[in-house]
């Protein structure tokens, strides 16, 4: 049985992913493949994989963990399922944690190295979304703010912007962290609308294209802000309609070029560390692109000469 792990990250379209799953989820078991997402992981299935404070030995707690997780794995795999998709950001991190240490997934190496000891090294393939970094930010400022934090000061934004952690640190930890694991990479800005593509590219299966174009945990407008957040704090927000900005242009063009520099980055390769996944339905220039202009010479020189003459 084959296992895909798919880490999301957060504010990159990952909750209407998983609803086009669990919504198709009868279809794909025709294909024999199976779906676990936030529902099942996040009722007890993972609990005591990370050290969390609980009652009892912090130990003992690990090894129920890795029990029930490769219990149930078995029960998937002796069910005839050929194909197992497991979606779940928070295996990763939080926005929360990464916005307090102005840095993305700061301690990713640690939670996933945990994960596949528990996983006893079945993850066949670890599947991540990443997005440019100042509408990653802006997206998760926003998702704090409607959540109850304070609208962020100049201090917080300037912290994001002198953090020199990106997505290839990222991915550099995940690559040590599970070193026989392929890593996929599906850009925000490719697959965040079209889940169906992301399936066909992890898995392999037709995907269904039924609720494949279902909008989840969007974030709001600044007049749907306002009216989430007390009056005190709406009055820190800038006037006017559509989305919140809170990052300056020179902010946003320094969050872009880093972001350019880890797509470069992957698409040289990524140090054999991970893949970058591109649009299928898109055509890409080869090594000898066509050449149109071979075609000039003496009739293309006269015909220039009389139209630019008188």
């Amino acid at each position: 049985m084959q296992v895909i792990v798919h880490v999301g990250a957060h504010r990159c379209a990952t909750t209407s992913f998983q609803d086009y799953l669990r919504f198709n989820a009868a279809t794909l078991a025709e294909q024999r493949l199976e779906v676990w997402g936030p529902d099942l992981t996040r009722d007890g299935l993972f609990h005591g994989i990370q050290p969390t404070p609980s009652v009892g030995s912090a130990a003992a707690a690990s090894k129920r963990a890795r029990g029930r997780l490769r219990m149930r794995l078995d029960q998937s795999r002796d069910a005839g399922t050929e194909q197992l998709l497991i979606s779940d950001e928070n295996m990763i991190g939080s926005v929360r944690e990464n916005l307090r240490l102005a840095g993305l997934y700061c301690g990713i190496g640690e939670r996933l190295a945990r994960f596949n000891e528990a996983f006893d090294g079945r993850v066949s393939v670890l599947a991540v979304n990443l997005r440019s970094l100042e509408a990653y930010w802006t997206s998760a400022l926003t998702y704090a703010v409607a959540r109850g934090h304070r609208v962020p000061a100049t201090g917080q934004l300037n912290r994001l912007l002198e953090s020199t952690r990106s997505w290839r640190d990222v991915l550099t930890d995940m690559a040590c962290s599970m070193p026989d694991t392929e890593i996929r990479v599906l850009p925000f800005e490719t697959f965040g609308g079209r889940p169906e593509l992301q399936l066909e590219l992890l898995t392999g299966c037709k995907a269904p294209r039924e609720n494949a174009r279902m909008r989840h945990a969007a974030s709001p407008r600044l007049e749907e802000l306002r009216g989430m957040i007390p009056t005190s704090a709406a009055r820190s927000l800038p006037e006017g309609e559509g989305r919140w900005r809170p990052l300056d242009e020179v902010q946003s063009a320094v969050l872009r070029e880093r972001y350019a520099d880890d797509l470069m980055w992957l698409a040289s390769g990524a140090d054999g560390l991970a893949r970058i996944m591109y649009d299928p339905e898109k055509q890409v220039a080869g090594q000898n692109p066509l050449r149109t202009d071979l075609t000039r010479g003496r009739p293309h020189d006269e015909d220039r000469r009389l139209a630019g003459s008188g």
